[in-house]
């Protein structure tokens, strides 16, 4: 087999990001050693300066940066073209607006590197994230101790109990590349929330995982007119419902992976569905509503053992409490929910 020309390749969505491109570029070029290191910012038609700023930084740093142009196509679009360029070993999308911690990029480069002259190199590393909100003092941290042993090789059937709302994220991800490829993944163009599609559909290729328990993703939220602000999510629905379909179709039987992968699958998917649910009731439309019903009843008519085993969850059933009261029950325990971990 070929050597990968690089040990990890950042994949950096960019549109009209000319205000906060340079800090994740720095970031992603900070560790002590970066000749194997690739970040390909994919300038998706951006209107303002960051064309002009990605250019700058492939001057800068050739050899390590790469400035791909593409007409407008959207974030999966962007995702899509620079895992096709990619020539590390792994691949890790960072968005624009986001960046990593140094010390967590060193301890990371460490165990790639590591992975990469192993016989049986790891299909994928989940790390810690931080939602890095603005004007919040403490900085939330997600981390997965409580269902994955740190620096081990793991099997899905290897993995301990998820919670409640607990899941692997977009920004919790690196891929082994040729993994991700294998899958067929193509996101779709022109859609927000493709990132729940990405942390999904690759997983059935995924035979073995490591866990590196460092907070490495800094997702920055907060700003105006973010995709998830509440009032945002609640106008792009029915990008959530699509997104919903796409999820529930690339789910494996029961029986035809392990165990682990299935029970992890499902309570991804519950999750989803129920967030879906939950911005179809915020938005207090009646039409939204029977939205709301009918993706359980697609779910469930997709598949019957699928359907069932997501409506068993606590958060479908939550999600799923009938009438008025019930949506005032579930409004109030997203405010709360909001409050205390700031996700949006």
């Amino acid at each position: 087999m070929q050597t990968p020309a690089k040990t990890l390749t950042f994949v950096v969505p960019a549109y009209n990001m000319e205000a906060y491109l340079e800090r994740c570029v720095h970031s992603l070029t900070a560790a002590s050693r970066t000749d194997d290191i690739e970040v390909l910012i994919v300038d998706d038609g951006s209107s303002d300066g960051t064309a002009a700023l990605a250019d700058t930084f492939e001057q800068r740093m050739p050899g390590i940066v790469r400035a791909i142009h593409q007409n407008n196509r959207g974030h999966g679009g962007a995702v899509n073209h620079g895992i096709a360029e990619a020539r590390g070993a792994y691949v890790k999308v960072v968005d624009a607006d986001d960046w990593v911690g140094p010390e967590s990029l060193e301890r990371v480069m460490e165990v790639l590197r590591a992975q990469t002259t192993s016989e049986s190199p790891v299909d994928m590393v989940v790390v810690n994230y931080v939602y890095d909100k603005v004007g919040k003092r403490r900085k939330h941290v997600v981390n997965f101790r409580h269902a994955m042993k740190s620096g081990a090789v793991l099997s899905w059937d290897d993995l301990g109990h998820f919670g409640l709302a607990e899941y692997i994220l977009m920004h919790a991800l690196i891929y082994r590349t040729d993994v991700v490829r294998a899958s067929g993944m193509q996101l779709p163009e022109h859609t927000f929330y493709v990132d729940f599609i990405y942390a999904y559909q690759p997983f059935p290729w995924v035979k073995t995982l490591m866990y590196v328990d460092t907070p490495f993703y800094h997702y920055f939220i907060g700003r105006d007119g973010q995709s998830v602000q509440t009032d945002v999510m609640i106008r792009r629905v029915d990008q959530l419902r699509l997104i919903n379909r796409i999820m529930t179709e690339a789910t494996p039987e029961r029986g035809t992976v392990p165990d682990g992968l299935y029970r992890y699958m499902i309570h991804f998917l519950a999750i989803q569905s129920s967030v879906t649910s939950v911005f179809l009731i915020l938005s207090r439309d009646k039409e939204n509503y029977a939205k709301k019903d009918q993706l359980w009843a697609d779910m469930r008519e997709y598949s019957p053992t699928i359907g069932r085993d997501v409506r068993r969850k606590i958060t479908s059933r939550a999600l799923n409490l009938p009438g008025s009261v019930g949506r005032f029950i579930i409004r109030w325990g997203y405010r709360i929910a909001e409050r205390v971990v700031g996700f949006n």
